[in-house]
């Protein structure tokens, strides 16, 4: 060996001291334990008067990244440019040390800087003989070489405790040739009897270690060392050449493969020669099919590569196991046995002087297991990666989505023997389209021979035993429920809260859930979107900028307990539940029925709060449900939706008397809201039994002059008002009036709705002399009390113009109408309902007064609206139309007229149902057009309908009935007229 290579080594920010050996210009191989810890690293050569006495600096060249602990080597680059190297240094000799001809002793020698020797004044090295013994001298498949000492030199210092630390990293030599790198000694002393190497042969084996001498100028070809003769160089991975058409593909888990033409051509455009792509992701949900989509592609792409090879990659331990089994069938059987590590490595050497094959990562948990490797391969070959995780990979990523409805439909047709189409297109929408699902389900249902209607069922009741069922001859291990399994564990790992989130997310629709939903768990808005980003990138979720999307199965294992999962325990989903329905509770805008400004996020809400419910058993309605149950039913009721709104008051109540009791003040509310859905759809007959009953309890409960009593007794008053029995109606809302009046004082905002209810019962009776005294009053006490511009008091003033006009003083009702709608389109603005009212009101008036001219351009205005703030099917909006087809009428269109009351009527019976009053004016006015135009054959049928659901409905003396009554005398009276005077034909 050439001494002048021997190169001391010193770590400031270890303070450690070693040795090291130049095996290029600038290349220094040592021990790694010599360059770890923080800072540069300084190096210097014996030469103890040349330049190079000083110190240079040097940094760690290799390995890049953690590698197997055994494998203590590294390489260091000299950064120093003053640095300088001896002249005429012939080239270094590597070796090998085969141990099948190690037959007897073979000496080596290694030359070190124990604590940097000082012998005459000057820095020494000292020798290190010894020897390597047959059998026993190589460790783990030849990796490690064990040296047995034979001599050292005498140190300077016999009295140093520690006379030879600074020697690890000093070169082995056998027979000339470099074959090891001092790691450890045995007894850290050399009056010991071993050292440990590890053997250069093994290093060679590594693509990296070999490619930096390479790079540094140097050269790395292996001889035989032996005991007689010198052999010829070890063949490397450089030189292992093997046939085209090797792979360890599996097979494919299915014959089946529809709906993914189009992902698996994008995969193949993406992976072409043409492409400048090399390593390729593809993410998507646990179950979408990733890994059969790669299958399908490796398999039929396999003649076009040299070699195809597939790697689990759950782990890097699995990635380094495939990798490893790589290097072993291209290395043959009678190729002496790697450690993984060392045959990992060999396998990446092959790979990056071989192009031409493809490499598939399947479901790899995340860039960071894969990047070191990819990196490597960068430009000899093409590299597939599946994953759960979208974030942090190299190029664009393909997303797998889940199958369209026709592709989800002709899998399970051609699993089960098809059946009943809208069943299996159910089935479909029950496992959003998820392909591992629906295989799982269809196999499921041929191999117990049962319908998809009855899986469904199954589903429904027992979700949590149906999506782990693995039906025979699958992997028990891929089901559903497991596969998720996995992904929650690591996000479990990462942040529990993100789990916690993930099952509330369960209870909610499964698109367009508003983030600020989430807000309580979150410390802050950055936190928050941390959380969210944390579960879209294992693409548990989706999200766009506002809102969260959750798969509609993911939802499902969420919020199905299962004893074999952490995750899904009867309490966590409990928890999850009940918080659901506390968060939507406290986002939820207050005053549904009058904040305007808070219906936008009332349509975003509604949707999320009624799944919700439904997934909430009534059985198990709370405190919190009743509370969701009230305020979404107000806000659908104000919508129109008032079916829905009935059947959410009608399980509000239910669930206050169970958990509060009857008398319970919430109780009551419940009880009134549920009366005035009924009395909005016109069924008095069970709103007034409500209303009395609540009366009652409120008087037994409160008090007779309690406000809530009170207004108790206002309702029962205007329902009977609404029944048509206005003597009662007004009788009670002049004692309801004294009373307030005494209760509460004359200028308590009761009190001067009061005086607006009488004021109309009046009108409707047909008092308007009493009527109008008392409108003007009370809208001076609202200017004096609220002020002018309050809603209240437009309001009144609004409703005096109407029974200004019902008087035929149509001057003072326009004039009337026309302050009020400027005011509330400067207090309220254009697209308040209020507004809109008034602008309804004043086309009315407009047209009473006989300007039809200048009252439809108002109405078509206004519905146009209507149409754009409430939508369609929203009450106001079809009474909008009607009124508009009224216009019409008035001004001789009434073809037009004719085909807008048809149009009204027949979304008044889709929306509110055939009893609604609103339903029945719809009849009536159609009757009367087509009477008006001489088609008496279908009026008086129609007449007659309305008038028998009128009485049935709403009672004989309803002013609604007396009104169809009539008009249906006048059509008969018409029929017996044309009856009489018509000519006979032939």
């Amino acid at each position: 060996m050439d001494v002048r290579r021997v190169v001391e080594i010193w770590n400031p920010g270890a303070r450690r001291s070693g040795t090291g050996f130049l095996v290029a210009d600038r290349i220094l191989l040592t021990a790694l334990h010599n360059a770890l810890g923080a800072g540069p690293l300084e190096v210097r050569r014996l030469d103890p008067e040349g330049p190079d006495e000083r110190w240079a600096g040097a940094e760690l060249l290799w390995p890049e990244r953690e590698q197997d602990p055994d494998v203590d080597v590294a390489l260091i680059r000299v950064t120093d440019g003053a640095w300088t190297v001896p002249d005429e240094m012939g080239p270094v000799r590597w070796g090998r040390i085969d141990a099948a001809v190690v037959e007897e002793r073979l000496g080596c020698l290694a030359v070190g800087f124990p604590r940097s020797e000082v012998r005459d004044g000057v820095r020494d090295t000292k020798e290190i003989r010894g020897h390597v013994e047959a059998l026993t001298g190589l460790k783990s498949g030849g990796e490690r070489i064990t040296v047995h000492v034979d001599g050292v030199a005498a140190p300077s210092k016999p009295g140093d405790r520690s006379r030879w630390s600074g020697a690890s990293g000093a070169a082995v030599f056998a027979r000339g040739r470099l074959v090891g790198v001092v790691t450890t000694d045995r007894a850290r002393d050399y009056e010991a009897d071993q050292l440990t190497a590890v053997s250069v042969a093994s290093l060679a084996a590594r693509p990296g270690f070999t490619m930096a001498v390479k790079a540094g100028g140097g050269d790395l070809v292996l001889e035989d060392v032996t005991a007689t003769a010198e052999a010829g160089p070890l063949r490397t991975a450089y030189d292992v050449e093997v046939p085209r058409g090797i792979h360890n593909l599996p097979d494919l888990p299915s014959r089946i493969f529809v709906g993914r033409d189009e992902a698996l051509a994008a995969l193949g455009r993406a992976l072409s020669e043409d492409s400048q792509t090399i390593t390729q992701t593809l993410h998507g949900l646990g179950g979408v099919g990733k890994t059969t989509l790669a299958l399908h592609y490796a398999h039929d792409h396999l003649g076009e590569y040299r070699l195809v090879w597939w790697i689990r990659s759950d782990t890097p331990d699995l990635i380094d196991a495939g990798l490893a089994a790589l290097a072993v069938r291209l290395r043959g059987d009678r190729a002496p046995v790697l450690a993984t590590a060392q045959a990992a490595s060999w396998a990446i050497g092959w790979l990056q002087t071989h192009p031409g094959w493809l490499l598939v990562f399947d479901n790899v948990e995340g860039p960071e297991d894969v990047r070191p490797i990819t990196g490597q391969l960068r430009d000899a070959g093409r590299q597939l990666i599946t994953s759960r995780c979208k974030g942090g990979w190299s190029g664009d990523p393909l997303p797998l989505p889940v199958l369209d409805t026709e592709a989800s439909l002709d899998l399970l047709a051609r699993l089960t023997d098809g059946g009943d189409e809208e069943e299996a297109r159910a089935l479909a929408e029950d496992l959003g389209h998820l392909p591992l699902a629906l295989e799982q389900a269809g196999a499921f249902i041929a191999q117990t021979s049962i319908t998809i209607g009855e899986y469904r069922e199954m589903l429904r009741e027992y979700a949590s035993h149906t999506t782990d069922a693995a039906p025979a001859g699958s992997d028990p291990a891929r089901t559903m429920a497991r596969i998720w399994r996995i992904t929650l564990d690591v996000l479990h790992e990462r942040d529990p809260r993100a789990v916690d989130l993930l099952r509330v997310a369960a209870w909610y629709a499964p698109a367009g859930i508003p983030r600020y939903l989430f807000t309580p768990l979150a410390e802050n808005p950055v936190d928050l979107a941390g959380l969210l980003a944390l579960l879209a990138n294992y693409n548990m979720i989706t999200l766009d900028r506002s809102t969260v999307g959750v798969h509609r199965l993911v939802q499902t294992v969420a919020r199905t307990p299962s004893e074999d999962d952490p995750h899904r325990t009867d309490s966590q989903i409990e928890e999850a539940r009940d918080l659901a329905g506390l968060w939507m509770g406290a986002t939820l805008p207050d005053r549904p029925r009058e904040n305007v400004a808070g219906w936008p996020m009332w349509r975003d809400l509604v949707p999320h709060a009624e799944s919700l419910l439904q997934a909430w058993s009534p059985a198990e309605d709370t405190v919190i449900s009743s509370f969701v149950l009230n305020q979404a039913a107000l806000y659908l009721e104000e919508q129109g939706e008032v079916r829905k709104a009935i059947e959410f008051f009608h399980r509000a109540l239910t669930a206050d008397i169970r958990v509060r009791g009857s008398d319970h003040l919430d109780t009551l509310a419940s009880r009134n809201n549920l009366a005035y859905a009924y009395q909005s759809v016109g069924d008095v007959g069970r709103a007034i039994p409500l209303y009395e009953e609540t009366l009652a309890d409120c008087v037994r409960v409160l008090g007779a002059d309690h406000p809530s009593t009170l207004m108790s007794r206002n309702n029962v008053a205007n329902a009977y008002q609404s029944a048509g029995d206005v003597g009662r109606a007004l009788s009670l809302l002049e004692e309801t009036l004294a009373d307030r009046l005494r209760v509460l004082g004359a200028d308590h905002p009761d009190t001067l709705a009061s005086r607006i209810n009488l004021a109309y019962a009046y009108e409707a009776a047909g008092d308007v002399g009493r009527a109008i005294p008392l409108y003007e009053e009370t809208l001076a006490d609202c200017v004096r009390v609220l002020g002018a511009d309050h809603p209240d008091t437009l309001a009144s003033r609004n409703n005096l113009a109407g029974a200004y006009e019902a008087a035929g003083d149509v001057e003072r009702a326009l004039s009337l109408f026309e302050e009020t709608l400027a005011d509330r389109l400067r207090v309220l603005g254009a697209d308040h309902p209020n507004t809109l009212m008034s602008r309804n009101n004043l086309a009315y008036a407009y047209r009473a007064a006989g300007d039809v001219g200048r009252a439809i351009p108002l109405y078509e205005e206004t519905l146009a609206d209507y149409l754009r703030v409430l939508g369609a099917d929203h009450p106001d909006t079809l009474a909008s139309r009607n009124n508009l087809a009224g216009a019409y009428e008035t001004a001789g269109d009434v073809e037009r007229a004719l085909s807008l009351y048809e149009e009204t009527l027949a979304d008044r019976l889709r929306v509110l149902g055939v009893d609604h009053p609103s339903t029945l004016v719809s009849r009536n006015n159609l009757a009367y057009v087509y009477a008006s135009v001489g088609d008496v054959g279908r009026a008086i049928p129609l007449y007659e309908g309305t008038l028998d659901d009128c009485l049935r409905v709403l009672g004989m003396d309803h002013p609604t009935t007396k009104v169809v009554r009539g008009n249906l005398r006048g059509a008969r009276r018409k029929a017996r007229r044309n009856w009489k005077f018509r000519k006979p034909t032939d």
